[in-house]
């Protein structure tokens, strides 16, 4: 039977571009990224096409991340090392919403891949046995591993606001 790729668009693309996001921290990005998940994933006809659109998805983000690594490393030789300046936000809440964003990519980033990875499924609807699938771990090992990967990220997130709180001295 030939997968309705029009009802899996409907049904996974707003998970798909949430799951992403939390990868690559730029919305459009994201969105292009969901875009070129479903174009590789047209000519395929796989058994499980929730969990084909996300295995091309994770690639791809992954190898986003490289190119924007070694376009990052390009762009401070060629500056000469110089800091990347940053840009004001336009909007009021626009600060806030921003700090908010980038405290949980932190938070995120201090989990391991494989914890994050089974986070950002079960965030995106997928089921223990779909991540199990998708990630090669064992059914049974899902739910500890996402308890897991909770509580690192809200210790994580917690010891990043301690930090953010705590008084700056001024070095002599």
């Amino acid at each position: 039977m030939r997968v309705d790729w029009a009802v899996v668009y409907r049904e996974t693309y707003a998970d798909l571009v949430r799951f992403l996001h939390r990868k690559v921290w730029d919305p459009d990005q994201a969105q292009d990224l969901a875009q070129e998940t479903f174009a590789r994933a047209l000519d395929h006809d796989p058994e499980n096409p929730r969990a084909f659109v996300f295995t091309i998805a994770a690639n791809l983000a992954r190898d986003e991340a490289r190119a924007a690594i070694r376009r990052k490393k390009h762009l401070t030789l060629m500056a000469g090392g110089a800091a990347e300046a940053g840009v004001a936000a336009d909007a009021p809440g626009a600060a806030e919403a921003q700090e908010r964003a980038n405290a949980v990519r932190q938070a995120l980033d201090q989990l391991s891949e494989r914890d994050r990875e089974v986070l950002l499924l079960w965030d995106a609807g997928f089921d223990y046995a779909e991540i199990a699938r998708q990630t090669g771990l064992k059914p049974g090992a899902i739910g500890t591993t996402l308890a897991r990967a909770r509580r690192k990220l809200v210790e994580a997130h917690e010891a990043l606001a301690q930090v953010a709180q705590r008084p700056q001295t001024k070095q002599r």
